[in-house]
C-alpha cells in the first residue's frame, strides 16, 4: 500500500491550497483517512480526519479547512482556506487500511510542504 500526497506549495497569508492524497495497492477497505502536520521544532499534530463521512478538525483549523474523500479514487483532500503563517508545516496524509490479505494497519504518505508567507 502506498499513499501519494501532492498539492503543497508557497502561498501568501489569506490564500488557499488544496492537498490531495491517493492510496494505491492491495486495498480491501479504507477505514479512515486524515491529515497531520509537523511544523519545525514541533510535534506532529492531527489536522483533520474523516471516518465514514464523519469529520473532525483541530480547533486551530476549524472553519478554515475542509477534509473530503472520494471513495472511488481512494483519495482524501484537504481544502485549506484563509491560510495563516502558523499553518506552515509539512503535511502528511494517513490512512487506516485493511488490505486484501485481511490485516489492518496505518499508512503514511511522504509529506508535502506548505509554506504561508506573511
Amino acid at each position: 500500500v502506498q499513499l501519494q500526497a501532492s498539492g503543497g506549495g508557497l502561498v501568501q497569508a489569506g490564500g488557499s491550497l488544496r492537498l490531495s492524497c491517493a492510496a494505491s495497492g492491495s486495498i480491501f477497505r479504507i477505514n479512515a483517512m486524515g491529515w497531520y502536520r509537523q511544523a519545525p521544532g514541533k510535534q506532529r499534530e492531527l489536522v483533520a480526519i474523516i471516518i465514514s463521512g464523519s469529520t473532525n478538525y483541530a480547533g486551530s483549523v476549524k472553519g478554515r479547512f475542509t477534509i473530503s474523500r472520494d471513495n472511488a479514487k481512494s483519495t482524501v483532500y484537504l481544502q485549506m482556506n484563509s491560510l495563516k503563517p502558523e499553518d506552515t508545516a509539512v503535511y502528511y496524509c494517513n490512512a487506516a487500511i485493511t488490505v486484501v490479505a485481511g490485516q489492518t494497519a496505518g499508512y503514511w504518505g511522504q509529506g508535502t510542504l506548505v509554506t504561508v508567507s506573511s
